[in-house]
């Protein structure tokens, strides 16, 4: 089922660091599946070929200097299809792990109402081996994520989603997290009032790549988390950010 059924103009956003050998054929599934969709890689200050390889296979792509992290890299997205004018987002990985056919579940979900469409790997059928410490952390952020938005949520670190426009204006703020936006910006954009829900996707093992959730940085992640989600009910917008500054283009 192509995503191009909708009149939304949807722009799929991939962070990527180091994914050379993966990232273009991710890019050259998603456009042969549905050529009116576009694509934008963020390379994240990769030092291979992972900005060639992408362009090639026909994304946008737009380069940090440097490593600055996952959220950055897709606070930087999100920005670039904010003021190119997309209406909505789809947001996948770079190293194959997320399915390309499981793309229109999220933009059903999107087109049902929803502000995020949440891919979910526990919903169906039997998801990706993992390592114990990542499925415990995972076991205790679901529960942070399922008491923080008040709905369950199986699988908040996924980073296979869709936001509606809403969620984009959301999202592009000077508080996003940059370097693990996961189960604390749930929570946000659910007491902002955003619609939530989780579709049942299918998921593949990575195939290489660096993974942000890994060894010590699973500790890292869960510390951080942590006094995020503690700070929340203090945490207050910027008062230097507003609608006409935030209006310029992005080459």
């Amino acid at each position: 089922m192509p995503t191009s059924s909708t009149p939304h103009r949807t722009l799929v956003i991939i962070p990527a660091f180091g994914e050379s050998g993966r990232v273009g054929g991710v890019v050259r599934e998603i456009l042969e599946f549905d050529p009116a969709l576009s694509v934008a890689v963020i390379d994240d200050g990769s030092t291979d070929d992972t900005a060639e390889e992408a362009r090639a296979a026909g994304a946008v792509v737009i380069r940090h200097p440097n490593n600055l992290g996952y959220g950055t890299a897709l606070h930087t997205g999100y920005h670039y299809a904010q003021r190119r004018g997309y209406t909505r987002v789809l947001q996948m990985d770079a190293d194959g792990q997320h399915e390309v056919a499981m793309l229109p579940r999220l933009v059903e979900a999107l087109d049902d109402g929803v502000d995020v469409a949440l891919g979910s790997r526990y919903l169906q059928g039997s998801p990706p081996p993992t390592s114990l410490m990542r499925r415990v952390g995972t076991a205790l952020f679901r529960w942070i994520a399922t008491i923080g938005t008040g709905q369950p949520i199986t699988d908040p670190t996924s980073g296979f989603q869709g936001l509606s426009s809403k969620a984009l204006q959301a999202v592009t703020h000077d508080g996003f997290p940059e370097d693990f936006p996961d189960t604390d910006v749930l929570i946000l954009l659910a007491r902002q009032g955003l619609e939530l829900r989780e579709v049942p996707v299918r998921m593949h093992q990575p195939t290489g790549g660096v993974s942000m959730h890994r060894g010590v940085r699973i500790a890292y992640y869960g510390y951080k988390m942590l006094i995020t989600l503690l700070l929340m009910p203090v945490r207050r917008k910027t008062p230097f950010r507003t609608p006409d500054n935030v209006a310029g283009g992005v080459a």
